[in-house]
C-alpha cells in the first residue's frame, strides 16, 4: 500500500480519536465537530459532509438500543419529525443531483449551510438554559403559540432538519434538542435525547445513503478510519466526562464552533 495512503490512514484514525473523544467529554455532536475537521483537513466539501453523514448513523445507532431499554424514546414524536425529514432529505439530494451540474457548483450552497448550522448549534449551546426557562411556564407570545401547535410545528422542523442535515450534517443533535425541548417543555430531559437520538439515526442514514447513492460523496476508507478512531474515544471520553469540568468545556467548543460557522458561511472562499 501507498506510504501515503497508509499516512493518510493513520491521520484520520487520530482525527476521529479526537472528536470521538470530545464528543464522550461534553455531549456535542459529532457532525458539528467531525465536518469542520475533515474540511480544514483538506477533505472535499461534498465527501466531508456525506462521509460523516454515514459515520453519525453508525456511532449513533447503540444510542438508540440503550434508551430504547431504558423506555426513553418517544416513538410518536420520532415519526412526526421523520415525516417531515426524510421526505426532505431526499428530495435535497435529488436537488443536487438534477439541478447542479456537479459537486464544485453545489459547494457554495453546502458551505453556507454549513455555517449557518454551525452558528445556530453554538447558540444553542450557550444559551441552552435559557431556552430551557423560557419553553417552560410560557402562556403567551411566540414560544406559547408553537407548544399550542406543537404536531404541525414539528412536522415542518423535521422538514428543516432534513434539509440542512443533508446539505451540512449538522443539526440532528443540538438543533433537534432544542426544538423539542421548546414544543414538549414537559418532556423529560432524557426523553428529549432519545427522542432526539432515535430520530437523528434514520435521517443522517438515509441522508448518507443519497449522498453515496445519487451523488457519490461517501469516501469509505475515511469513514473506516474515522470509526476506528472515534468508538473507543467516545467510551474514554465518556468515562472521564464525570471528571470534567463540563460547565467549562462546553462554552469553549461552542466558541469554535460559531468562529468556524461564521467562517464557513461568510468566508468560506477562503478554505481549501
Amino acid at each position: 500500500m501507498d506510504i501515503g495512503l497508509i499516512s493518510d490512514f493513520i491521520g484520520y484514525i487520530i482525527g476521529g480519536a479526537v472528536v470521538g473523544l470530545a464528543i464522550g467529554l461534553t455531549g456535542i455532536g459529532g457532525g458539528s465537530l467531525m465536518t469542520p475537521l475533515l474540511i480544514l483537513w483538506g477533505i472535499p466539501y461534498n465527501v466531508a459532509i456525506g462521509t460523516d453523514l454515514l459515520y453519525a448513523a453508525l456511532t449513533k445507532t447503540g444510542g438508540i438500543v440503550a434508551h430504547q431499554r431504558q423506555g426513553t424514546i418517544r416513538w410518536r414524536l420520532v415519526l412526526w419529525l421523520g415525516a417531515g425529514s426524510i421526505p426532505a432529505s431526499i428530495a435535497t439530494a435529488f436537488v443536487l443531483k438534477t439541478v447542479f451540474d456537479g459537486s464544485n457548483d453545489y459547494a457554495p450552497l453546502l458551505t453556507t449551510s454549513l455555517g449557518i448550522m454551525l452558528i445556530l448549534t453554538a447558540l444553542v449551546l450557550f444559551y441552552r438554559k435559557r431556552i430551557i426557562d423560557q419553553s417552560q411556564g410560557n402562556t403567551k407570545g411566540i414560544t406559547h403559540w408553537v407548544q399550542q401547535h406543537a404536531r404541525p410545528v414539528t412536522f415542518f422542523t423535521g422538514i428543516v432538519l432534513g434539509v440542512f442535515v443533508t446539505l451540512s450534517s449538522v443539526g440532528a443533535g443540538a438543533f433537534g434538542t432544542a426544538a423539542l425541548m421548546i414544543l414538549y417543555p414537559r418532556l423529560p430531559a432524557i426523553n428529549v435525547v432519545g427522542t432526539d437520538i432515535a430520530h437523528a439515526v434514520p435521517l443522517t442514514l438515509i441522508a448518507g445513503l443519497a449522498h453515496l447513492i445519487l451523488l457519490g460523496n461517501v469516501d469509505f476508507m475515511l469513514l473506516a478510519a474515522l470509526l476506528i478512531g472515534s468508538l473507543p474515544a467516545v467510551w474514554v471520553g465518556t468515562k472521564l466526562a464525570v471528571r470534567m469540568p463540563n460547565q467549562f468545556l462546553q462554552p469553549i467548543l461552542a466558541a469554535i464552533l460559531f468562529v468556524l460557522g461564521v467562517k464557513f458561511a461568510f468566508f468560506s472562499a477562503g478554505i481549501h
